[in-house]
């Protein structure tokens, strides 16, 4: 393919890993013009992700392939549901299986991983957003993977968004002087959010006029006091550090707007994908 997008550098990277020297076992074993067909199948039950992607890395190595799926991104399958079958000539479909289910199994282990958090926040209010703790190369895929499981993006890059943490903080001599100074410096519209880790610190934000406030590794309890004090004057609240699937309902349900969770990007296991590639 001739779209030279950063996922399709990626792809291409990916197959070149795998290719640069070719596929010297279906060469030796397998005659070509052969043509065959591949059944991909969920192994355990997951939030399907990297659909989309599966078809370019198919189509970076051989136009000649077709996929069907059967599902799509987002769905939720259970172990043993068929994803799709992939036909073509063989050679490439047994050249394309390796990388084509890496992106499968990690996108959608990241897509399973991000349901899990929603599930378990479900009923309330806040809403589970992903951070930029991700792959290095992978942050656009990670983040639709993350969209797919329920989860909302968080800043996709630095330039998206003005997020003032403990360093700027430290830095720029304070919470009330590093927001004001980003007010009259950042593009006119854009919302200011910093990082606070007391109940001080969140003070002087709401008399800097902040937007969000990030409350950062807080107690519960001073969450929750967090959380009423930034609401009765409108600012939105985002509580992250450290969150687990056995603490995310807890925090939840101090009413905070949204949390953040590095491991839905960080820490996502892949699942379980096979693909069966017979003759046809």
């Amino acid at each position: 393919m001739s779209n030279d997008s950063p996922i399709d550098r990626l792809i291409s990277l990916a197959l070149e890993e795998d290719l640069s020297k070719g596929d010297i076992t279906t060469q030796t074993t397998v005659d070509s013009g052969v043509r065959g067909e591949g059944v991909v199948l969920a192994k355990q039950d997951l939030v399907v992700a990297g659909l989309d992607v599966a078809e370019r890395v198919c189509a970076h190595l051989d136009a000649d392939i077709v996929i069907q799926w059967r599902e799509e991104n987002g769905a939720l399958v259970s172990s043993g549901s068929v994803l799709g079958s992939v036909r073509g000539p063989l050679h490439s479909l047994l050249a394309a299986e390796r990388t084509l289910l890496n992106f499968l199994q990690r996108l959608s282990g990241t897509a399973t991983l991000t349901r899990r958090f929603v599930d378990a926040v479900a009923g309330l209010a806040t809403s589970i957003v992903d951070t930029r703790k991700t792959t290095p190369g992978w942050r656009a895929l990670e983040k639709a993977a993350v969209v797919a499981g329920g989860g909302s993006n968080h800043r996709v890059c630095l330039g998206t968004g003005v997020l003032i943490k403990d360093n700027h903080v430290d830095a720029g001599g304070g919470v009330e002087d590093v927001v004001t100074k980003a007010r009259a410096l950042a593009p006119e519209g854009m919302a200011i959010q910093v990082e606070v880790r007391t109940l001080a610190e969140l003070q002087s934000a709401i008399e800097a006029k902040a937007d969000m406030v990030l409350l950062d590794n807080m107690s519960i309890e001073m969450l929750r006091e967090a959380v009423q004090q930034a609401r009765s004057v409108g600012l939105i609240t985002e509580a992250s550090g450290g969150v687990t699937l056995e603490t995310v309902r807890a925090i939840a349900e101090t009413g905070v707007d949204r949390i953040s969770v590095g491991a839905l990007t960080h820490s996502a296991p892949s699942v379980d994908i096979s693909m069966k590639v017979h003759v046809r």
